[in-house]
């Protein structure tokens, strides 16, 4: 008897391993929350609540590591070291232009300090959160952190849309009779409900573009019920998105989504036991779409044109959106033009692309008068997209090493998904997540992108015991 009651007390006991993954779980199902006023001493992390379970999470893994005397870090594994280069190459490249970053000075800041802020995102994004999620990930099967992470988005995507459900009918339909319902997500942690003015809708997160980075984050899990679910149920989470997406107005978030479906249509084609599920699916939505096209087929018509057209410089809707966010691509390619072997040194793109912002760009636009160029105003002007940025900052081989990361990724999800295993639907999320994150680079400038990091870390995870050759062979697995 005594045996047995320690065996139950073994298994009652709750672990610091348990512990710190329950915490990193927390941590992401939070990910699309940040409505609220935020934490200003987490600096570029303060509207990001999912940051505060991570740096708990990394700090409770320290604790560990001191205790067991050890941490796993995939130095073997080659897209780690990739990461590692890039990290390594943008320190580099900062040090060799120190002469001109001791003399830059822009709103309050100086260069070593913008490139100490910079380099400290970096790090916290690609190293000590990497590393957390990491040591949770490798203490699952691939069938175990498939199931879990999925969940928990699911969970984190039924809240998203049921704010954004009340948002639609009262920002879309007026009606202000479901205001007291909305309000009730005050009371829900990290949230302060804010109903935008116009059109647009942002549920749980603070503007609408941040809604669209979050529903192209978990549309590829919630694309997998198809697969793994039967009855029409197994389409809502998919159905969702695409709702939401289309209500937040947001022209990025359409395009990337619908090039994420396109993928996932791929990947069933790839598969012969996915091609009864292919057909049905494109029967569904042929008929889906002469039906809507039949009784809308001229609002469709009009919303698509609009969409299409909103991009240029000369749309009055979009016009200063537009010509700020070409404008300043445009500025960071002038920096790399002039230095295009090693750039300008990590965090330091602004300093050089603010004298040669164009004209047609800055021309009667308000927001380079009153915040990108504003001395007043502390914001620094975003890049507006990874790729011209790190061209401006890293150079031609910051970017080699970049993209060499994210070829190397999609290759080896490739791979994977091509295998008849366990690892199979949990590289095909991750493929069709990292499709959305590189697109959705095109219009954003950071690394602080949980998604990226987090998908990451789960194929390095399920990567772990493989041999990087040409025909990827494995040990041990």
């Amino acid at each position: 008897m005594d045996t047995i009651k320690q065996i139950q007390q073994a298994k009652e006991t709750i672990t610091l391993k348990q512990v710190i993954a329950a915490v990193v779980f927390v941590g992401i199902f939070f990910i699309p929350f940040s409505s609220f006023s935020g934490i200003s001493f987490l600096g570029e992390f303060s509207k990001e609540p999912a940051a505060i379970f991570f740096f708990g999470a990394f700090f409770l893994l320290l604790v560990l590591a001191a205790i067991q005397r050890k941490i796993a870090i995939p130095f073997n594994n080659l897209l780690f070291q990739v990461v590692l280069l890039l990290i390594a190459w943008f320190f580099i490249t900062t040090v060799l232009n120190i002469p001109a970053i001791h003399n830059y000075y822009f709103k309050g800041i100086g260069g070593y300090e913008r490139f100490i802020r910079q380099y400290a995102v970096l790090l916290i994004s690609a190293v000590f959160f990497f590393l957390t999620y990491y040591n949770v990930f490798i203490n699952y099967s691939s069938k175990e952190l498939f199931t879990k992470v999925r969940r928990v988005f699911l969970f984190s995507m039924v809240i998203v849309t049921a704010y954004g459900f009340f948002e639609i009918l009262i920002v879309k339909f007026g009606m202000g009779v479901f205001y007291n319902v909305i309000n009730l997500f005050d009371y829900f942690p990290f949230t302060n409900v804010y109903l935008h003015g116009g059109s647009r809708i942002s549920s749980v997160t603070f503007e609408a573009p941040a809604l669209a980075t979050y529903l192209l984050t978990v549309s590829g899990w919630m694309f997998s019920y198809i697969i793994t679910e039967k009855g029409m149920l197994r389409f809502v989470p998919s159905l969702a998105i695409i709702v939401l997406a289309l209500f937040s107005d947001s022209r990025a978030a359409l395009v990337v989504i619908f090039l994420q479906i396109v993928v996932f249509g791929f990947l069933l084609l790839k598969k012969k036991r996915h091609h009864q599920l292919f057909i049905k699916i494109a029967a569904l939505s042929t008929v889906a779409i002469l039906v809507i096209g039949v009784a809308k087929g001229d609002v469709i018509a009009e919303y698509i044109t609009e969409k299409l057209t909103s991009f240029g410089v000369e749309d009055d809707q979009h016009s200063i959106s537009n010509r700020s966010r070409f404008g300043i691509q445009q500025a960071s390619l002038m920096v790399f033009e002039e230095n295009p072997i090693i750039g300008v040194g990590y965090g330091q793109q602004a300093y050089e692309a603010r004298e040669r912002y164009p004209r047609w760009a800055t021309a009667g636009n308000w927001e380079f008068k009153l915040k990108y160029l504003n001395q007043s105003d502390p914001q620094f002007p975003p890049g507006y997209n990874i790729y011209t940025r790190i061209l401006a900052e890293g150079g031609i081989i910051g970017m080699i090493i970049f993209a060499s990361l994210l070829i190397l990724i999609m290759w080896v999800c490739l791979v994977v998904t091509q295998k008849n295993d366990d690892r199979y639907l949990l590289a095909l999320v991750i493929l069709i997540s990292m499709v959305g994150f590189y697109f959705n680079w095109l219009k954003m400038d950071t690394v602080r992108v949980f998604g990226f990091w987090i998908n990451l870390a789960l194929l390095v995870a399920i990567t772990r015991k493989t041999r990087f050759v040409a025909n990827l062979k494995q040990r041990n697995e």
